[in-house]
């Protein structure tokens, strides 16, 4: 509490001066709350301020004339204005309520939209979905997720953006982006994992290469092989290193790098070294020239799991595990091992 001292509190008892009058405060017309206008009350004088006609009005709303004409009525004095100049031949807009059908044109509008947006929000499937998703995937899987969406979920709008995996972490974290396609495991709090396949990796090599078409290479080969991997940052490039030093290897074995795929197995092709792919990529990769030659892995080969990454708690989490279980089945042609749910 503040505490001020009048001048009369203080040696020699002064007069306290008179309070200098308070100009009234003006307000704008409130309507009582007991007389808020109906979204039916709107609709009619809409309908009204459109056709001129009580009768036309009402059959354009459904609504019989007796009671559009009472809604009317119920909204001037809920306004308390004048909205309709009323002749026995015709109907008129008073001043005012030529302003205020603009008016309620715009909030009848607006509850439309409002009602779509929810209608929307409760039907699964629908509105905007941003997908995150790796090079290492996108070119491999993103046919395959492409046909899912468009023959089964024509309403979504996806929208897909591809990134390495720390921005797409953020992306996610930010709210940036809604849903993730990528390698894990991602051991990151906050967010969900849900499983989709395995796939193996293969040892591409060029082409009169002593591992060129042999199966049941060991893992051990690769401690004397030069290895090619991607540029920093990719996970496919962390997931080879962790197969050589599974392999023994614990120099650094790398010399050349590159940004893509596609760069990598060229120079491959051009006798720079050998290379992992995914499983999924091999057919693609390799098919651009006739100088490659793969190799398979014993069991267990080294291998990496794709999954779908969502915020834990995401509103939208039963139409993502919707997603992922019709995306488990859709890459069962694929070269990989579809996991269940629970991974």
């Amino acid at each position: 509490m503040v505490r001020v001292n009048s001048p009369g509190s203080i040696g020699g008892g002064h007069r306290r001066p008179r309070a200098a009058p308070v100009a009234p405060v003006r307000r704008r017309h409130q309507v009582h709350k007991s007389k808020q206008p109906s979204l039916a009350q709107l609709r009619a004088f809409a309908a009204v301020a459109e056709h001129l006609h009580f009768r036309d009005a009402a059959a354009a709303i459904g609504m019989s004339q007796p009671a559009l004409s009472g809604a009317v009525s119920a909204l001037e004095d809920a306004l308390g204005v004048q909205l309709l100049e009323r002749t026995t031949r015709r109907v008129l807009l008073s001043p005012a309520g030529e302003r205020l059908a603009v008016r309620t044109r715009a909030v009848l509008d607006a509850v439309a939209e409002l009602l779509e947006e929810a209608e929307a929000a409760q039907a699964p499937f629908t509105g905007v979905l941003r997908l995150g998703v790796i090079p290492t995937v996108a070119p491999y899987l993103l046919p395959t997720v492409l046909r899912l969406v468009h023959e089964r979920y024509p309403r979504l709008d996806l929208q897909v953006h591809e990134e390495q995996t720390s921005s797409l972490l953020d992306g996610l974290a930010a709210g940036r982006l809604d849903l993730l396609l990528l390698a894990v495991p991602l051991g990151v709090p906050g967010v969900t994992e849900l499983p989709l396949f395995e796939e193996d990796f293969v040892l591409v090599v060029p082409e009169g290469h002593e591992l060129g078409g042999r199966t049941g290479i060991r893992r051990e080969a690769l401690a004397e092989l030069k290895l090619l991997l991607l540029d920093e940052g990719h996970c496919l490039r962390d997931q080879a290193l962790d197969v050589c030093r599974e392999a023994g290897r614990t120099d650094a074995p790398v010399t050349t790098t590159a940004a893509g795929l596609a760069t990598l197995v060229q120079l491959v092709a051009g006798g720079l070294g050998v290379t992992l792919l995914p499983g999924t990529a091999v057919a693609i990769e390799t098919g651009r020239g006739d100088r490659l030659r793969t190799g398979s892995f014993a069991a267990p080969a080294p291998s990496r799991r794709i999954a779908l990454a969502m915020r834990a708690g995401a509103a939208r989490q039963g139409e993502f595990e919707e997603l992922a279980a019709a995306l488990r089945e859709a890459v069962r042609p694929l070269p990989v091992r579809v996991l269940d749910a629970d991974g």
